[in-house]
């Protein structure tokens, strides 16, 4: 299984830049995204950046993942992970359109 995570860059050359995650230091390989400015948020799998994303996806994702070493341990209460578990979910927008 590969997981995707966010890390976040320290300081970035042409080709890679030195990040930092959950995981420590690590080296990205910027290929698919090009060159970032230091502070960026990058989702990667496999030490290869896929995507750029913001402060607030790159919480979620790591919330998710603390949530799943939890699984992992035996918990059964997830709710510190995902602040929006108990709420009644939302059908997307076009989708509440097709039920008037």
């Amino acid at each position: 299984m590969c997981l995707g995570i966010p890390v976040q860059v320290i300081e970035c050359g042409e080709h890679f830049a030195r990040c930092t995650g959950r995981n420590g230091e690590v080296r990205v390989d910027l290929s698919l995204v090009g060159q970032q400015l230091p502070g960026t948020w990058l989702l990667t799998f496999l030490d290869a950046a896929r995507e750029v994303i913001d402060a607030e996806r790159a919480a979620s994702i790591s919330a998710a993942l603390n949530a799943l070493e939890a699984a992992q341990t035996g918990a059964t209460d997830f709710s510190a992970f995902f602040a929006d578990l108990d709420r009644e979910p939302l059908l997307p927008d076009f989708l509440r359109t097709q039920q008037s």
